[in-house]
């Protein structure tokens, strides 16, 4: 009989699911497992801690409940016989929600407002912008990059965005290019975006230059990696007032220090890596949906969708 370690949160409904499924497969649900229950499984489901798979000889396949790979695809990590996969696909609706309501949330002043109402303060803060007629720059047009090209598209933005290989144009993008046309492309903008993974080519890619090319007045959103953004350097673009305001989901360090200047920072917005995860049930039902068809497609020997290439940490 097959071990399959689980080490994601799953729901009754999810077990009854995989137990329906799967009679032939024995499920392992262990949210913290020692070296020893992962010495025995031949699969993995959900983000064990990449030391413990030094431990892993029988494992064949792992199946990540995140889109990003940080740390899994380091040479050494994963067994050489084992097939890395992700969950690309499961937070786009999540991500991009979040992403459209701290946006719109600074653009109309909602954060400053919410701090007049705790002082008890009636003030009018002035003018505020909109999605309509702004240029929006999407840095990572994956599955949750269009998802919110979708969305601002469809409330009247101009769409740029940015993928890493060049395909067809989609409807709901106006202009389509790589990071060669970053530096071309952040000067147009209103608002940016950032959904990248944490890669090498990745990181620290938002620094002080960056951040400088982008117009005055311009709001920055980062729903992908910490480890894209030098935090500093975008403090200093929103104290300064080049930047209008940065809302962040993701931080270097997590969880932020608490010594950090970012949490004090005016204008910038932060929430603690909780746009994803499992906030909204449709993401979890979603990666447990994708577990389960790749689970099938093992047992039947084909090929598992989601895989990722080692060298660029993306889904293939």
């Amino acid at each position: 009989m097959m071990n399959v370690l689980v080490v994601m949160p799953f729901k009754e409904k999810h077990k009854q699911l995989m137990q329906e499924n799967f009679p032939q497969v024995n499920f392992i649900y262990e949210r913290q497992p020692d070296k020893e229950q992962v010495a025995n499984v031949q699969a993995i489901i959900g983000n064990v801690k990449p030391q413990l798979l030094a431990y892993a000889a029988e494992l064949k396949w792992l199946q990540l409940n995140s889109a990003g790979t940080d740390g899994y695809c380091d040479e050494g990590v994963l067994p050489p016989q084992t097939v890395l996969t992700n969950a690309t696909g499961a937070y786009g609706l999540a991500l991009s929600e979040y992403m459209l309501a701290v946006l719109m949330a600074m653009q109309k002043k909602l954060y400053r407002y919410h701090d007049n109402q705790k002082q008890n303060l009636w003030h009018d803060e002035g003018e505020v912008t909109s999605i309509f007629n702004a240029t929006i720059l999407v840095v990572g047009l994956g599955d949750i990059g269009s998802n919110f090209a979708r969305k601002v598209k469809a409330l009247g933005a101009k769409v740029i965005a940015i993928k890493r290989r060049i395909n067809a144009k989609p409807d709901y993008v106006d202009e389509l290019g790589t990071l060669d046309n970053l530096a071309e492309y952040l000067p147009q903008a209103d608002v940016v975006v950032n959904i990248l993974p944490g890669t090498k080519a990745t990181h620290h890619l938002f620094d002080a230059e960056k951040f400088a090319l982008m117009k005055k007045g311009a709001f920055f959103v980062n729903g992908g990696r910490g480890s894209a953004v030098v935090e500093n350097d975008l403090i200093a673009a929103v104290e300064s007032g080049h930047l209008a305001g940065a809302a962040v989901d993701v931080t270097e360090t997590e969880p932020l220090p608490k010594e950090s200047p970012m949490w004090q920072a005016e204008n910038i917005h932060i929430t603690p890596h909780t746009a994803g995860q499992y906030h909204l049930a449709a993401t979890h039902d979603n990666i447990v949906n994708i577990a389960k068809e790749n689970l099938m497609r093992f047992l039947a020997g084909k090929e598992l969708i989601n895989q990722v290439d080692f060298a660029t940490g993306y889904k293939k």
